[in-house]
């Protein structure tokens, strides 16, 4: 902070002088620009923490302040993912049985004719989100300990892979980015499709709708694949301090910055359908306005009923308001022994239906279009 002082009151002092005592005999009359004013080392780049940034996080004693989150999300659903290590460097390879042989019934003296079953493959490649943080030396510097600096941003970096990774669980589409791997909405789509059978239609439509999603956890079902010889979940690499290019467009011209890098490796793999449902079509409009309302209770019955069985890690997803409206319903139906309850778990309310966990995801979005 005293640095930082003293250049601004260095700036401040040169131009008082060129305002109070004028341009020097010989020289032109210029006109000052208060935008032109730059302070040395504030200016790296739109991807590197600068002093003006550095200078939000600070409390009124110069100390790194404690930053509010407003930003983060709950994503239970990575609490529960299962994550494992594939057969490919790429992703995993799964062969799906896509036919039984044939049985007879058999006469004595009457031979059997012989039979198979038939099979497929299907290759889930695995996606690398990464993120990168700079954070200039000086800066860093500035309030005294930039071990501080630099973890407060790691936070923020857990935060914002976080999001992204459970938005991509449930949103990801490898055909729009092919960077990403293919997430449940896309597998789940089409009510005439295969696994159609497993979209509960909440008779909802236009852009204000949003899903719950019932899924079993486990090998054989659904689960997410690392790259064979790699590790599970968000790595962390620490590069110190390396010499980076700034944004002013000065060729050649660099500086010293910390550098870390985010790296999470991961794919989604659904080897048996049946084993998630999805209630699409929840018209959020008319849950808050309670102009015919879905029967969010009505819809998880079917969807339990649905799913191949309930034999391994059974959770349920939805949003926010979703839930909220869940506890609502629970309260209208209680006399009546509506199935939603509570249960205490690690010293936690936790709701469930049928002894399921209800489990938030801020990542399931309220503008899903409807699916047909």
């Amino acid at each position: 902070m005293r640095n930082f002082l003293k250049w601004a009151v260095i700036a401040l002092v040169a131009v008082l002088a060129v305002i109070l005592i004028g341009p020097q005999p010989g020289h032109a009359a210029t006109t000052f620009d208060p935008s032109q004013l730059m302070l040395v080392g504030a200016t790296v780049g739109t991807g590197v923490m600068t002093m003006a940034d550095w200078a939000k996080t600070l409390d009124p004693n110069g100390k790194p302040a404690r930053i509010i989150e407003m930003l983060s999300q709950n994503n239970e659903i990575l609490d529960d993912a299962m994550f494992g290590e594939g057969n490919l460097e790429i992703g995993h390879r799964t062969s799906i049985r896509t036919g039984l042989p044939t049985a007879y019934w058999r006469l004595l003296n009457v031979g059997t004719p012989p039979s198979k079953d038939t099979t497929a493959q299907v290759t889930e490649a695995c996606g690398i989100l990464e993120a990168v943080s700079k954070v200039d030396v000086e800066v860093a510097k500035l309030g005294g300990n930039p071990s501080a600096v630099r973890l407060s941003k790691a936070r923020s970096f857990v935060e914002a892979m976080s999001q992204e990774m459970a938005a991509t669980l449930f949103y990801g589409n490898a055909t729009v980015a092919p960077e990403e791997f293919n997430g449940l909405s896309v597998r789940y789509s089409s009510k005439s499709a295969v696994n159609g059978r497993n979209i509960v239609d909440a008779a909802g439509a236009g852009g204000d709708c949003t899903s719950m999603w019932l899924i079993n956890w486990g090998p054989e079902k659904i689960w997410c694949p690392f790259p064979k010889g790699s590790t599970a979940g968000l790595a962390h690499r620490d590069y110190g301090e390396q010499l980076i290019a700034d944004a002013t467009g000065i060729t050649g011209a660099v500086l010293p910055a910390f550098v870390d890098l985010w790296q999470w490796k991961a794919g989604l793999v659904v080897e048996d359908w049946r084993y998630a449902v999805r209630i699409a079509n929840i018209d959020v409009g008319n849950l808050v306005s309670n102009t015919t309302p879905a029967a969010l209770t009505t819809l998880l019955t079917k969807a339990v009923h649905r799913l191949h069985n309930l034999n391994g890690k059974v959770a349920i997803y939805c949003n926010r308001t979703i839930a909220e409206y869940l506890d609502i319903q629970r309260q209208a139906l209680v006399a009546a022994g509506g199935g939603i309850t509570y249960q205490v778990v690690d010293g936690k309310n936790i709701m469930s239906f049928r002894g399921i966990p209800i489990r938030t995801c801020d990542a399931l979005l309220e503008t899903e279009t409807t699916v047909t």
